[in-house]
């Protein structure tokens, strides 16, 4: 059974920061393409990040420059380090494979406001 378990969410004014982490289980971690999703008011689920097994990135232009996407395959962990933070980016992100299946998480929520 996998569990995907989304942690770090908070609320932070804009030009803040936070790092969200995705712990994964009962999938061989260290071999799947992951990345963060993100679902804000009004729109259907959109991809933020994503990284390879070998740890290529990926980034929707809306985050390019200030948002990273890293993973930690001894802890099967996948991180999104987010800077520079804006309203917009408000939403709940969730991680999940590449491309996603039906397996998603809680989500952690991000809210950024001033």
């Amino acid at each position: 059974q996998v569990q995907l378990v989304e942690s770090g969410g908070g609320r932070v004014q804009p030009g803040g920061s936070l790092r969200l982490s995705c712990t994964a289980s009962g999938i061989i971690f260290s071999i799947k393409a992951m990345g963060w999703y993100r679902q804000t008011s009004g729109k259907q689920r959109e991809v933020v990040a994503l990284i390879t097994s070998s740890g290529a990135t990926t980034y929707a232009d809306s985050v390019k420059g200030r948002f990273t996407i890293s993973r930690d395959n001894t802890l099967n962990t996948v991180y999104l380090q987010m800077n520079s933070l804006k309203f917009e980016d408000t939403g709940v992100y969730y991680c999940n494979r590449d491309p996603p299946t039906d397996d998603w998480g809680q989500g952690t929520q991000v809210t950024v406001s001033a």
